[in-house]
């Protein structure tokens, strides 16, 4: 709960300062003329709408679990910042084509006018990323960061193009540094894109390595083998595992134990905060073969345990518990 306060208090601030950045810099680009200035205002304006969008993502994350949405509403936030890095990349779009259209029919530009908006823009921005950086833990937060980043290297070329059209009135620098930017930022939108992607899609997290989970959990004693191991996020910040394990013939309390020691050795090594684990010893169904949607099935001698929601009874010749 302090962690979700200490991030709502950070994305409150940045939201407000980025706001007085985009003031600044969409006055100073209307005024100069300038491309690049006018290009890092628009990246601000996505700048607070993705902190906006990140605010409201991270409230709605606390939300408690419930009958529609049994894991809770912690996806929000990756929605979140795939929408975010998607809108990046039109506005990336939108300066590219006006950038072409100016190395046509290159405009003055105020050399002077330019450099003092961008060099107030990188100093809001880095006290903003400062902030942000210290929640960079969370997807949703690293989506709002990777604006902010991004504008400080926008702001940064465009007091370049200033300083560059005040000593030789070279207008075209403001048109190819736009480009330059454009590039950069459409780079760092587009990882975060694949990012989320894999998440939305189930796919194994980045951090965890799928063979350093399997030996973990088939060094532990009296599990003979393991399958149908699977990985994914609930969210940036929260991992689930499931899978079956092969126990040798044991007592229902010994199972147990094993269950609960694989719990927190997963937890404490991978940070995997949910796990269910299957436990058989009988007839292990891994001996089975299963296609697409056979997996439902009863099992002799198996234990269901999981630090999740409960789940509903077992099936008739199975021992069920859920904690």
């Amino acid at each position: 709960m302090e962690q979700v306060s200490s991030r709502r208090s950070a994305l409150k601030l940045a939201l407000a300062l980025t706001c007085v950045v985009l003031a600044v810099e969409l006055i100073g680009g209307l005024v100069s003329h300038s491309l690049a200035l006018l290009s890092d205002a628009g990246h601000v304006l996505t700048d607070v709408f993705a902190l906006g969008l990140a605010w409201f993502a991270v409230s709605q994350a606390n939300r408690p679990a419930d009958a529609r949405r049994s894991y809770g509403y912690h996806r929000v936030s990756i929605l979140a910042a795939l929408v975010n890095s998607v809108t990046l990349i039109v506005i990336v779009l939108a300066i590219g084509y006006e950038a072409i259209r100016r190395l046509g029919h290159p405009e003055p530009v105020q050399g002077g006018i330019v450099m003092v908006a961008a060099l107030i823009g990188i100093a809001i921005n880095v006290f903003v990323a400062f902030g942000l950086r210290k929640e960079a833990r969370s997807l949703n937060i690293r989506a709002a960061l990777l604006h902010v980043v991004g504008d400080i290297g926008a702001s940064a070329g465009v007091v370049v193009a200033g300083a560059v059209i005040l000593l030789t009135g070279w207008l075209y620098i403001d048109t190819l540094l736009s480009l330059g930017i454009a590039v950069l930022i459409a780079f760092g939108a587009w990882g975060i894109v694949r990012e989320t992607v894999n998440l939305l899609m189930e796919g194994t997290p980045r951090e965890i390595d799928l063979e350093a989970v399997t030996q973990e959990i088939t060094r532990t004693d009296l599990v003979t083998g393991m399958h149908d191991l699977h990985v994914w996020a609930l969210s940036s910040d929260e991992m689930a595992l499931s899978c079956h394990v092969v126990v040798d013939d044991c007592p229902l309390g010994d199972a147990e134990h094993v269950v609960r020691d694989l719990e927190q050795r997963l937890c404490e090594r991978f940070d995997i905060g949910h796990t269910t684990i299957q436990v058989e010893s009988c007839h292990p169904c891994g001996e089975i073969h299963h296609g697409a949607g056979e997996h439902n099935h009863p099992h002799e001698h198996a234990v269901f345990v999981s630090s999740g929601v409960e789940a509903p009874p077992p099936a008739a010749g199975s021992a069920a518990r859920r904690r």
